[in-house]
């Protein structure tokens, strides 16, 4: 597993990189939520009162790191995270900004 710092306008956050194979799973966390890849269940992060937000790549086939993560588009947004006002068509960057 890699961690990786990122940088964001108020705070920062805590990115991995874990590898499954053909595939990485990857999110960014901060101290109130997450956007992650599209292997993550934001619905069931819900049930936590916990948000998240998954995101698509804005270029290639997949989310392989964390610049994909910042670069992506999000494709679906938790309740908990939409009243952070995280909402589709947004960068995962601009969501996480809102945690």
């Amino acid at each position: 597993m890699e961690q990786i710092k990122v940088k964001l306008a108020k705070k920062e956050g805590e990115g991995f990189v874990i590898p499954l194979g053909p595939a990485n799973l990857v999110g960014i966390k901060t101290d109130v939520g997450m956007v992650g890849c599209g292997a993550f269940d934001v619905a069931a992060l819900d049930s936590f009162s916990y948000p998240a937000a998954r995101v698509r790549p804005a270029t290639g086939p997949s989310i392989v790191d964390t610049d994909d993560i910042l670069k992506g588009i999000v494709k679906e947004a938790n309740r908990s995270a939409m009243g952070r006002g995280i909402r589709n068509g947004m960068t995962g960057r601009q969501a996480l900004e809102l945690l």
